[in-house]
């Protein structure tokens, strides 16, 4: 999450910390922070304190080589370093025991992106982050391909499409193009976009939520499209997406209570208890990223101690953002639930209602926040917080769209206006 540094009162982000059971590879935690205090604002920016052998922001390296991450100052030292392909493939490694250096232990992919997210700690206990991308060297060079997502399935109506480059597109003209390439085709029609969230990232979503039970057809016409001077494009493997009835969730922070309709109805309110003071939950619409159905929950592994340590065994956990807000039961905090708020950030409620909830959603599935004295769900990087954004923000992103009404993703949505150049 990005939070202003310049705050004159900072709060501490949303966050409930978990280590995944054995079952599930990695560590997950519910928010990280920076300051003084372990979860108070944003990481600091740790790029001046770690060097990757993969070199700068979008290098192209030997895949026959290890990545290797340091930490290059006398006091600071690594925490986790978490290494993922554009095909959501971890890269193992090992950490030293003083923290000072992180190598692979596995051999690196070829012709994919990789995305690098590295944790500090400095002397006085502030978080640091540093993230960066690199390419290894292709099996076909100077080929552009792209990766979609989510995979083919059924999802919630407020799931958007992701496209993944395999090189950077930053040029106007370039980005016109390959915009252009990409097809979304909905059953009914709809009003989208894409919007570029990086020189690598694209997002696509309709005005508003998809229809219920609507189809999303989703394809490439880059292969043999001139970019520029030596990048062609590449074939890519389409996906096809379909979405259930509508489902959706509305969280009062304030009121304690979740409503949860289908289809335009409400058929449950639950009662809920949230973020306390200092941990407050993000207000804006998240989208369910994924369902755990136990997972435990470990203060330690955000640096929360004293008096709010916790160490849970947490079931029925619907994930809302990267930084770790879940949905969950909390039969701990029974005595709470639609009376106040008592969580580190996530939303309790209890075991009955959470396993109810987690079996009437999938992924895709928006919960929108409300009265909050949290910070704003971010667009990207936390989950799926594309939904706050405006629809004439969202366009503002598109290279096709700026400043007009947008496209039907229907015959042609968001397909290429312009000749493709072989």
């Amino acid at each position: 999450m990005n939070h202003s540094s310049n705050r004159t009162k900072r709060r501490i982000s949303a966050g409930c910390a978990l280590t995944l059971v054995p079952m599930a590879a990695g560590l997950a935690s519910c928010s990280v922070g920076s300051g003084g205090n372990p979860l108070a604002g944003a990481p600091y920016d740790a790029s001046n304190q770690i060097s990757v052998s993969a070199g700068e922001e979008g290098a192209v390296v030997d895949p026959s080589k290890p990545l290797e991450v340091t930490a290059t100052g006398d006091e600071g030292r690594i925490t986790d370093v978490t290494a993922v392909d554009t095909a959501g493939r971890f890269l193992s490694g090992k950490l030293s025991e003083d923290g000072k250096r992180w190598r692979s232990t596995a051999g690196l992919a070829a012709g994919v992106r990789y995305t690098v997210r590295i944790s500090t700690e400095n002397a006085a206990g502030e978080q640091g982050r540093r993230t960066m991308t690199f390419q290894t060297k292709p099996a076909h060079a100077k080929r552009l391909g792209v990766t979609f997502g989510p995979d083919s399935g059924t999802y919630g109506v407020g799931q958007p499409v992701t496209a993944e480059l395999s090189h950077k597109v930053k040029g106007a003209k370039q980005r016109k193009l390959v915009e252009g390439a990409l097809i979304v085709k909905s059953s009914p029609h709809v009003q989208g976009a894409w919007h570029w969230v990086d020189d690598k990232k694209l997002h696509y979503r309709p005005k508003e939520y998809w229809p219920a039970h609507s189809t999303i057809s989703v394809s490439a016409r880059l292969k043999g499209l001139k970019v520029r001077e030596g990048l062609y494009g590449d074939k890519a493997k389409p996906v096809k997406l379909k979405t259930g009835d509508r489902v959706e969730a509305l969280a009062d922070a304030s009121g304690l209570s979740m409503k949860f309709s289908k289809n335009g109805k409400v058929v449950k309110e639950i009662p809920i208890t949230t973020g306390k003071a200092g941990f407050e939950t993000r207000n804006g619409t998240k989208v369910i990223l994924g369902r755990e159905s136990f997972v435990r929950m470990r203060s330690s592994s955000v640096g929360i101690g004293g008096g709010e340590s916790y160490d849970l065994g947490v079931h029925w956990a619907s994930r809302l953002t990267w930084s770790g807000e879940y949905v969950h039961a909390a039969p701990w905090s029974s005595g709470s639930h639609g009376v106040s708020n008592s969580s580190h950030g996530c939303t309790g409620m209890s075991t009955a209602n959470a396993k109810w909830f987690f079996d009437n959603v999938r992924n895709g599935v928006p919960v929108k926040y409300v009265n909050s004295d949290g910070e704003d769900m971010a667009p990207f990087e936390n989950g799926f917080g594309d939904w706050n954004l405006s629809w004439e923000k969202w366009k503002k992103g598109s290279a096709l769209h700026r400043g007009d009404k947008g496209r039907d993703a229907g015959a042609e949505g968001g397909a290429n206006r312009l000749r493709p150049q072989v």
